[in-house]
């Protein structure tokens, strides 16, 4: 695997027009760097032996490769408010965190090796576009201070960056044991008051029948995703999905030209661990379901991984964060399907008139229904 130098990638960024000379950035939504002195557009064109997405056996990669390939030393600067980490272009001395806005200087860096990404979604929706996805959900919110609306029409920079992941597949085959509950029903009697006498009755009665069960359950998982950041508030990261991984490109450094590119924060084998938590869920659904009956109990599972691969892979993200009565709030925009997630504040003036309202109008019906009793 491939070593990812984030100085030399960095460097490549600033690539030239060929009208011009000019620096070149990537335009969301096409293919082409564009020139924003000329409007030269320049296509990026892929050679045929990189147009084929790989997928990179996990095992032999651990085994065999992790351990003999070279490691490149790279400069990385640690956000001392959110944990971000990231890097600085050649010879910029100081720069924003792309996460929540705080200086970050050079001085507090430190070196890290980092695998190269084989794939990529690039940027599709653009800043503006973003930020009026942004305006359009705050409308939305519900409980929102009223002032939010105003505050947010002075956010100015909205900050494209390519977030670290990683996707895993598997053949899974489980073996389980545990109890599969059957209903029945017994008729049972039993004495109650009625019009101020005794009276006997019948009633049904459910019962649940156990009886031991133990099976195997098989499991293809495609794309498993992982966050490799640890950088965004994972709910909302999560909350960003689905992704349109079919239209994933091969790397290119020209579709980092004009964004950042944030350096992963989880490796590849802590990544696996994490993806067979999440294969797991789904695994223990299946085995669910193959007990049948009414209910179930799951006393022991047994996974073997077959054919494990990964990818490790960028996706696009606007980001930006907003100072609001004192307090920092982030939101995220997925730059390839326009979803917005983020921390909001709340108006507890709106929630406890809501809440009062409500109280009222239960309030008025209860002495509605008893005057009319």
């Amino acid at each position: 695997m491939e070593e990812f130098n984030t100085k030399e990638t960095v460097t490549n960024q600033e690539l030239k027009c060929k009208n011009c000379a000019s620096v070149l950035k990537f335009k969301p939504g096409t293919n082409a760097l564009v020139c924003e002195h000329c409007g030269t557009e320049n296509i990026i064109e892929v050679s045929p032996e990189h147009e084929k997405i790989e997928e990179i056996n996990f095992v032999d990669f651990v085994n065999n490769k992790l351990k003999d390939e070279e490691k490149i030393e790279v400069a990385t600067v640690k956000c001392t408010s959110c944990g971000a980490v990231s890097t600085l272009k050649p010879n910029v001395t100081s720069d924003s965190c792309p996460f929540c806005g705080v200086s970050l200087v050079i001085s507090s860096g430190s070196t890290s090796s980092l695998i190269k990404p084989k794939s990529l979604l690039p940027f599709k929706i653009e800043q503006k576009q973003a930020m009026e996805l942004f305006r359009t959900w705050v409308k939305k919110l519900w409980f929102a201070p009223s002032a939010l609306k105003s505050k947010i029409q002075n956010i100015e920079k909205l900050v494209g960056i390519y977030i670290p992941y990683w996707t895993y597949d598997s053949n899974t085959t489980t073996r389980y044991s545990g109890e599969r509950g059957t209903y029945y029903y017994t008729t049972e009697s039993y004495t109650t008051t009625e019009n101020g006498q005794q009276v006997t009755k019948t009633r049904q009665v459910r019962h649940t029948s156990w009886a031991s069960v133990s099976g195997t359950v098989v499991k293809f998982f495609d794309d498993v995703m992982v966050l490799a950041s640890k950088s965004l508030p994972k709910k909302y990261a999560d909350a960003l999905e689905p992704w349109d991984l079919q239209n994933l490109t091969p790397f290119s450094e020209k579709y980092l030209s004009g964004f950042k590119t944030e350096s992963y924060q989880v490796d590849v084998k802590t990544g696996y661990e994490e993806a067979k938590v999440i294969m797991d869920k789904t695994i223990r659904q299946l085995v669910t379901k193959d007990i049948g009956g009414d209910e179930q109990r799951i006393h022991s599972t047994n996974t073997t991984y077959n054919d494990v691969t990964f990818k490790h892979l960028l996706l696009p993200i606007w980001i930006s964060a907003y100072n609001f009565n004192n307090k920092v709030y982030r939101f995220l925009v997925n730059a390839r399907t326009g979803e917005v997630q983020g921390e909001r504040p709340w108006s507890w003036i709106k929630i406890t008139l809501f809440i009062l309202m409500i109280l009222a109008i239960i309030g008025g019906a209860i002495w509605f229904f008893k005057s009319r009793g």
